[in-house]
């Protein structure tokens, strides 16, 4: 991880769970974070604790003109950015024959939208600053396969799935150094399941039925990938707590 100290690792979704756990294991590591989410408080809390230097920005992922706001912020700063961590996602219970369209919608527009444009402006940066850096997406089991009742959720990690090949195939025929890896974790106890479920009881059963990951196994899996060699790329890690059958 030496040859990433002092650079800029952007971390959406930095305000909780996988986001935080990341933004502090970064930190650690010696990279300058950009702490981005809607929750402005937690992320003004979780910069004061870092070891390092983390620069909070406010974003609503669903506004494209938010995250351009986002990345021009931070090149009047820090001047760009040279890791990219597309973690910010969220799941609704809203099957096909049954969900509210506009549940689809925010999973579409926070899954794969913001995800798109978070990736176009990150390249932008660290083809600017050397054509090296690295886009990390934090996907799901369900790009792999697709869970009973969630097949829009699942749809949408799907396009995580394509998005990050698609990537690859698109940074290679440039001839850029930069890397990109999709890291696809079982069940983490995080607020996921609460947001998914809308219910605190139904969040605590998933994740009291045998012992899961936790947010910090996955963020160990993003510092291994940017671990990696240069000329080695991580394309794609999937981990799921031992005990999980799917």
């Amino acid at each position: 991880m030496e040859r990433w100290r002092d650079r800029v690792a952007l971390v959406t979704g930095a305000s909780s769970g996988i986001g935080e756990a990341t933004a502090r294991r970064l930190s650690a590591d010696g990279l300058r974070v950009v702490l981005a989410a809607r929750r402005e408080e937690r992320l003004e809390r979780l910069a004061e604790a870092l070891p390092g230097d983390a620069m909070v920005c406010p974003v609503d992922l669903r506004d494209v003109a938010s995250i351009e706001g986002l990345f021009e912020a931070v090149r009047g700063r820090w001047g760009g950015v040279d890791v990219l961590v597309n973690n910010a996602g969220l799941g609704r219970m809203a099957p096909l024959t049954s969900g509210d369209a506009e549940a689809w919608r925010e999973m579409l527009e926070v899954n794969v939208l913001a995800l798109c444009v978070c990736t176009r402006e990150a390249v932008k940066d660290m083809r600017a600053r050397g054509d090296v850096g690295h886009v990390l997406h934090v996907s799901s089991m369900a790009a792999h396969r697709v869970p009973s009742g969630s097949g829009v959720y699942s749809a949408t990690k799907y396009a995580v799935r394509s998005l990050t090949e698609g990537l690859r195939q698109e940074l290679r025929e440039l001839g850029s150094g930069i890397r990109v890896s999709a890291i696809s974790p079982g069940f983490v106890e995080t607020e996921f399941a609460a947001v998914y479920h809308g219910d605190a009881e139904a969040a605590a059963e998933t994740y009291g039925r045998f012992k899961v990951l936790e947010a910090g196994d996955v963020a160990d899996a993003v510092a291994w990938a940017l671990a990696a060699p240069p000329h080695m790329q991580v394309h794609d890690i999937l981990i799921r707590p031992t005990a999980q059958i799917s």
